[in-house]
């Protein structure tokens, strides 16, 4: 696998990994959910499904890749390994969430290691992904799930 493409897919994993503590920062307050069914439901089918998580790993992605620092993630990639980096992301999520996708990449000690992810790579990762999330009106609470979802692999991905 090219070093290009294994940086680009190692990157696109690492900003899902965001510690809740950093996220939150980013996050709008927004009222609780009053509902007690949507409580029941997983976070998954709160966030809108499939079609909402490829819409946030699309707006996400085009940060990353838009990014001064972490665009180099992205180049020389062609369009077939942008849509396999993509769809990993997206099913990563998906599953991460609770939905029924099944995710097929490597674990993300074995994607990240040689990538020399910093503090600060992650750092901006965060920053995108908080402000992709914002753009789309996830609730705070809906955020910090997420994070709490992924957060456990940053000692996977960073330094790695």
């Amino acid at each position: 696998m090219p070093r290009t493409f294994r940086h680009s897919l190692l990157v696109v994993l690492m900003l899902a990994f965001i510690p809740a503590s950093v996220l939150n920062n980013f996050a709008t307050p927004l009222p609780p959910a009053a509902p007690q069914a949507a409580a029941q439901d997983s976070l998954y089918k709160r966030l809108g499904g499939y079609d909402a998580l490829a819409a946030v790993t699309d707006d996400f992605l085009g940060r990353l890749a838009t990014d001064p620092k972490e665009g180099r993630f992205f180049v020389g990639l062609s369009t077939d390994s942008k849509t396999r980096v993509r769809q990993h992301v997206v099913d990563f999520l998906c599953v991460a969430t609770g939905g029924p996708c099944k995710y097929t990449g490597r674990d993300m000690e074995t994607a990240h290691t040689g990538l020399n992810i910093t503090e600060d790579d992650w750092t901006i990762a965060v920053k995108a992904l908080g402000d992709t999330l914002n753009k789309f009106k996830v609730p705070a609470r809906e955020q910090g799930e997420v994070v709490g979802a992924i957060a456990p692999l940053k000692s996977k991905i960073v330094g790695r």
